[in-house]
C-alpha cells in the first residue's frame, strides 16, 4: 500500500487474492499467473467521500484520503481474520475517479468479474453495526474467516457447509459462462 501522505482521493478499487485457503484455489491460481489479463478479483468496491454514504452522492465533499482509509480497513478485516488468509496473499488495484463515476464504477466491477466475495461470501465490507444493533445475522465471510471483534457480537450465520457449497457452485457456474472470466 502507498505511503498516505501520497495517496487521496475518492474512487474504486479490486482486491486480489493468491494464498492457499482451498475453497478460493481457483481464483487464486488465476492470480498467480503472470499475466495480468488472468487476474480475477475476489472483491470489488468502492471508496467514497466522507458523508457521501449518508444518501447523497458526496459531490460537494473533498474526497481526502477516502481509498486509503477504505483499503486499510479492508486490511484490518483480512488480519483479523484467525489462520486462513494472510495480507501477503493479497494485492489490489485502485483508481481515483471524479466522485459521480464511483458508484457505476463499482458496479461495472461487480457485473463485469462477479467477485466471490461480492456476489457469494458477502460481508467482507461490513462495519460494525454498532452498539444495540448486534440482533443482525452473522455475514459469511465471518463465517469462513472469523476474528474481526465485533461480528462476534452477531446472531449465528447460515453454516460454513453451506457456504462452501455455494462456492464451489459460483465458481463452477463461472468456469462453464464463456462471457465471464472464469475462475
Amino acid at each position: 500500500m502507498p505511503p498516505r501522505d501520497r495517496f487521496e482521493g475518492a474512487g474504486v478499487y479490486a482486491i486480489y487474492y493468491k494464498g492457499q485457503f482451498a475453497p478460493y484455489q481457483p481464483i487464486a491460481r488465476k492470480n498467480q499467473s503472470r499475466d495480468e489479463k488472468d487476474d480475477v478479483p475476489i472483491y470489488a468496491g468502492k471508496a467514497v467521500p466522507a458523508g457521501a454514504r449518508k444518501g447523497g452522492l458526496g459531490l460537494d465533499a473533498p474526497p481526502g484520503a477516502a481509498l486509503y482509509k477504505r483499503l486499510v480497513d479492508h486490511a484490518g478485516s483480512i488480519i483479523a481474520a484467525s489462520g486462513n488468509l494472510k495480507i501477503e496473499d493479497f494485492f489490489c488495484r485502485y483508481l481515483a475517479v471524479e466522485d459521480i463515476w464511483i458508484p457505476l464504477g463499482e458496479n461495472l466491477l461487480i457485473e463485469m468479474f462477479c467477485p466471490l466475495w461480492n456476489k457469494v461470501v458477502d460481508g467482507f465490507g461490513n462495519h460494525d453495526p454498532g452498539k444495540g444493533r448486534h440482533q443482525g445475522r452473522l455475514p459469511a465471510w465471518d463465517v469462513l474467516h472469523p476474528g474481526r471483534i465485533w461480528a462476534s457480537r452477531l446472531q449465528p450465520g447460515v453454516s460454513e457447509e453451506l457456504i462452501l457449497a455455494s462456492i464451489s457452485r459460483a465458481i463452477a457456474v463461472s468456469a462453464a459462462r464463456e462471457d465471464k472470466p472464469p475462475f
